[in-house]
């Protein structure tokens, strides 16, 4: 009865991310779509990108176009997510960035902010 109880729960905090935008980020993710992904972005947040210093509490326009210069620079066409987790309310996703010649790892942090889940970290290596 308990891991049924546990299963129920874990099933419904998985449904909660998805109801509130992973879904969409995957989505954004998939099509290249840097201006939709960044629709997610947190006010601020940290981004760190291939052979370039970590960016700590850049504002989500100077991460949106951050982002797009890189989806752009690298012909970011397709995303694949390979693990997805959350704990104590955070989301962690990684996944694999296929671009024009090469693919790129993806880890993501979210958070829920009222009824939206927002980006506060990406790492791409």
């Amino acid at each position: 009865m308990k891991k049924f109880l546990l299963l129920i729960l874990i099933g419904f905090v998985s449904m909660s991310f998805a109801q509130n935008g992973s879904g969409e980020i995957v989505n954004a993710l998939k099509q290249g779509n840097a201006e939709q992904f960044s629709r997610y972005f947190d006010n601020l947040l940290d981004i760190k990108l291939p052979e370039k210093d970590e960016i700590k509490n850049v504002g989500k326009n100077q991460a949106a176009i951050t982002i797009k210069n890189f989806f752009d620079d690298n012909k970011i066409r397709g995303f694949d997510v390979s693990s997805q987790r959350e704990l104590s309310g955070t989301m962690y996703m990684t996944g694999k960035l296929q671009g024009g010649t090469k693919s790129f790892n993806l880890t993501l942090m979210m958070k829920n902010r009222g009824d939206k889940l927002s980006v506060i970290t990406i790492r791409i290596n």
